[in-house]
């Protein structure tokens, strides 16, 4: 019997990549996202289901697994790729968008997990992928809120290891680095009408540069990273944490890992310092 994987957030990027490896693969992929009508790639492939989960609905992701069983028969991983990342000068961000990422980014995933732990257990084994970040890891400036919520994923995911492990339920981490994201123009527009936060203007200005030189390096593809998460579901290890990047995230992750800790954090600062006027 074919092995079935349910992945969350397949509407793009690492989660389609994931579904469309996964089935290429031989798997059965139940293929989740907010509003599955607009779906037109997944739809058409062997194997795929695709069906809605919000993550920030616990009958929707109920309801997603209970379907998921019922077509397939049995869940054997599941990997919680849905989230995103709030970015930009905290003092800027509202307080509804605070609890947002952590409603999606942590406590989506919680929900998720809870739920599909009892087919689990009846199963006598299973295994979640949590999808992670260098920022799990790792802290820069205008990513305090997205660092926090993957700092919790990190430590949850961790411990909840530990748990699992005594029931052959296994937890991985996945951790890609790199990102689009122009830091710097998104910061501003959240800072835009505020003209009392216009004191961190040499700071934004520094930042960007350090982000500009940064995304100069290249970035991961989400086919990469799907590549990542496939290992990690087949590879038989019992290994936490699978991180991707670039020459730079890669330098990151070892210098949080051999620094002492102020060294490390004085390292960070100067690289975006060198930038600020004098």
């Amino acid at each position: 019997m074919n092995k079935t994987i349910l992945i969350t957030g397949t509407s793009s990027g690492i989660g389609k990549a994931t579904a469309k490896l996964f089935a290429t693969k031989g798997w059965n992929v139940i293929a989740t996202m907010r509003s599955p009508e607009n779906e037109t790639e997944l739809t058409k492939m062997n194997r795929v289901f695709v069906t809605q989960l919000d993550v920030l609905n616990p009958k929707s992701i109920r309801s997603a697994i209970q379907i998921g069983i019922e077509k397939f028969g049995k869940i054997n991983a599941i990997v919680n790729n849905a989230g995103y990342g709030e970015f930009g000068i905290f003092e800027a961000i509202r307080e509804d968008k605070v609890q947002t990422q952590f409603e999606i980014n942590v406590f989506g995933v919680m929900n998720t997990i809870r739920t599909i732990l009892p087919h689990f257990r009846e199963n006598k084994g299973g295994m979640i992928i949590n999808i992670s970040s260098g920022a799990g890891r790792f802290t820069l400036p205008l990513i305090s809120l997205y660092a926090a919520s993957k700092f919790a994923l990190e430590g949850f995911s961790e411990a909840l290891s530990f748990e699992l492990n005594a029931l052959n339920i296994g937890v991985k981490i996945i951790e890609p680095g790199g990102t689009t994201t122009n830091f710097t123009k998104v910061s501003r527009e959240k800072a835009v009408d505020n003209k009392s936060l216009e004191d961190y203007d040499d700071f934004l200005a520094a930042t960007g540069k350090l982000f500009e030189s940064m995304i100069d390096m290249g970035l991961a593809s989400a086919e990469d990273v799907a590549a990542v998460i496939y290992e990690a579901a087949t590879d038989g290890k019992d290994t936490l944490r699978y991180a991707i990047g670039n020459e730079d995230f890669n330098k990151r992750i070892a210098n949080r890992a051999s620094m002492l800790d102020q060294e490390y954090i004085n390292s960070v600062k100067n690289s975006y310092l060198k930038f600020m006027k004098k």
